[in-house]
């Protein structure tokens, strides 16, 4: 039986803000597959992460988690290149609930936000997180690992969590 164990509170603290977040998995030949998703949720206890991503877009990728539920999400937060990556084993596609559509939109806003410091315009961001809400799907995993992969001496490390 698997044992999930919830996100300690300071990988939970940085998650909650609207960072880049990149997924990836790979095929059953290993072929790697990356998407940029456009919103993303922990749990309260931490023991689950969403993430959203265009399914129409990368819809390979999207098979391949469904085939294996392998996925690794990396956090990165642009104006420190702070970053996380949590990865499981047995995650899941689903389709959206309600309470999930509605994430992008304040998401993006934030994410907007962050970007703003850096020179990067509204226009810019929106185009680069453009999607078709209906084309949205939700990837779901339990977080088994958790690295640090900040740039630097400590990337790679693994996280207690």
């Amino acid at each position: 039986m698997r044992q999930v164990r919830g996100l300690d509170e300071t990988v939970r603290h940085f998650l909650d803000r609207s960072l880049s977040v990149n997924v990836a998995t790979s095929d059953r030949d290993g072929r790697p597959l990356v998407a940029r998703a456009v919103a993303a949720r922990v749990s309260p206890g931490g023991e689950r992460l969403t993430v959203l991503i265009d399914g129409r877009a990368n819809a390979a990728l999207v098979a391949a988690v469904a085939e294996t539920g392998r996925l690794a999400v990396v956090f990165t937060e642009p104006s420190t290149h702070r970053s996380i990556q949590i990865k499981d084993d047995a995650a899941t596609v689903a389709a959206l609930t309600v309470e999930e559509a509605a994430l992008p939109g304040p998401y993006i806003d934030g994410f907007i936000a962050e970007l703003a410091g850096m020179g990067f315009t509204e226009a810019f961001v929106r185009a680069v997180m453009e999607f078709d809400p209906s084309d949205l799907v939700a990837l779901h995993l339990d977080p088994a690992a958790v690295f640090d992969q900040t740039p630097g001496p400590k990337a790679g490390e693994r996280i207690p969590a």
